[in-house]
């Protein structure tokens, strides 16, 4: 079935004009030209067994460093055992969507332990059971806010910047106005917030720790909001939470982010999971699958689908989200995880991280690299670069060492507990010579 194409060549070609296209490569166009494989150069009639020869030789060009230093979204981890033994068991892969509760007791059973953890970790009263990515959380808790007549919706400068992207891609389809908050010393600036509350806006979404890796005043920004009935989404890192004040705690009404760092690899990129929670009172505006717990006809403890996405079904004109799936497991694999850990895990993990940061930063600060912004952060921040940012990266991935991401201010670092004391002395003493 993987090589049946069910349209011909003319219906292909009218789709493509359709949306302005020429050739199905365009529709690839956002990924670099560096990154496309035109086509494999393979000789005709290979056996399986050269082939796999083959292509350990191509895999065995890959770059696989010893220590990362980078973020900016995804994590590097340290993964339990447990958690791919679990996770990796026949059952869990080949379970199907549970339209049928009868049948599907185990898969719904592992939903509801995930929503149950992720509302722990939130401080929320209600989760779904997961959508795409945190950039698609954030953008599906900006559509469930918006109404007929506030269609403005809040967004910090200091969000990811892809968050940003596919919150303005959802908004564009939905007709929805994104108006973004300018920063102030690398944090949302209440004050020029505090100025576009108006009638007009539905949410305001901050996230914190935000794209650099700062602590934002999500309370003071819930107050503003909440004092001009206007909503406030924050978007977390799940592993920040066990350290911080929950999204529960500083008064958010929905609680979005990127499950990743939950337990799943970074893994080129993904499949990640993106996780979104909120309050009762907004629990049906919740977009996508929701499980209970009920007991069964013999009073034995049962599971079922208490909401289901209702843009599947009759009103689907009307709905404000057409996320009809979930990442079923990936969300398994985070409460695997969550569970491995506890909460005493959790918050060890939390301190690791910011403890790490903290002394890599005081190393870098010593060798000429000022941090950019000043103020409490997690396990990222933000240093100047006294030499050329792109030179220095690939200077250091030669020796190994996947150094932070360049942005405009400098380089975005990151730590995690991963990064054991001697891997950042390593990369100072790297850095030295790269200097000199």
């Amino acid at each position: 079935m993987g090589g049946y194409i069910p349209s011909t060549r003319e219906e292909r070609a009218q789709m493509l004009q359709a949306i302005g296209l020429e050739t199905p490569a365009e529709l690839f166009s956002a990924v670099p030209e560096a990154l496309r494989v035109q086509k494999l150069n393979l000789e005709p009639g290979l056996s399986e067994m050269a082939l796999s020869r083959l292509m350990r030789g191509v895999a065995a060009k890959n770059r696989v460093y010893r220590s990362i230093f980078r973020g900016a979204g995804a994590y590097n981890h340290y993964i339990p055992a447990v958690v791919s033994a679990v996770t990796s068991k026949e059952t869990f892969v080949t379970a199907y969507t549970p339209y049928q509760a009868e049948m599907s007791q185990g898969v719904l059973q592992s939903i509801f332990e995930y929503q149950t953890m992720i509302c722990e970790l939130t401080g929320m009263d209600v989760s779904n059971a997961s959508v795409y990515d945190g950039a698609t959380a954030a953008a599906e808790a900006v559509n469930m806010l918006v109404d007929a007549k506030r269609r403005v919706a809040l967004v910090s400068e200091t969000v990811h910047p892809m968050t940003l992207e596919t919150i303005r891609t959802y908004a564009f389809g939905a007709g929805v106005e994104v108006k973004t908050i300018p920063a102030k010393d690398g944090r949302t600036d209440l004050d020029a917030l505090a100025g576009m509350l108006d009638k007009d806006a539905a949410c305001v979404l901050v996230q914190s720790p935000n794209y650099f890796g700062l602590i934002e005043d999500a309370q003071k920004a819930a107050e503003l909001a909440h004092a001009n009935r206007i909503k406030l989404i924050l978007s977390v890192n799940p592993i920040a939470c066990a350290l911080y004040k929950t999204p529960g705690e500083v008064g958010a009404d929905v609680a979005v982010g990127e499950g990743q760092p939950l337990g799943m690899p970074l893994s080129f990129g993904g499949p990640y999971l993106g996780f979104m929670a909120t309050t009762k009172a907004l629990m049906r505006k919740l977009p996508g699958r929701i499980v209970g717990e009920t007991t069964d006809n013999r009073g034995g403890r049962a599971f079922v689908l208490t909401l289901q996405a209702r843009e599947q079904h009759i009103r689907r004109e009307k709905a404000s989200s057409n996320i009809c799936s979930n990442q079923a497991l990936c969300a398994m694999t985070a409460a695997v995880y969550m569970a491995a850990m506890g909460e005493r895990g959790l918050r060890q993990a939390a301190e690791q991280c910011h403890a790490k940061a903290a002394y890599l930063r005081g190393e870098l600060t010593q060798i000429g690299f000022a941090p950019v912004h000043e103020g409490p952060f997690f396990h990222e921040f933000v240093t100047a670069c006294p030499v050329d940012k792109q030179a220095l990266v690939d200077a250091l991935a030669d020796k190994g060492i996947l150094a932070g991401l360049p942005v405009e201010e400098g380089i975005l670092w990151c730590a995690t507990e991963m990064n054991a004391k001697e891997d950042i002395d390593e990369l100072i003493a790297a850095i030295g010579e790269v200097l000199t």
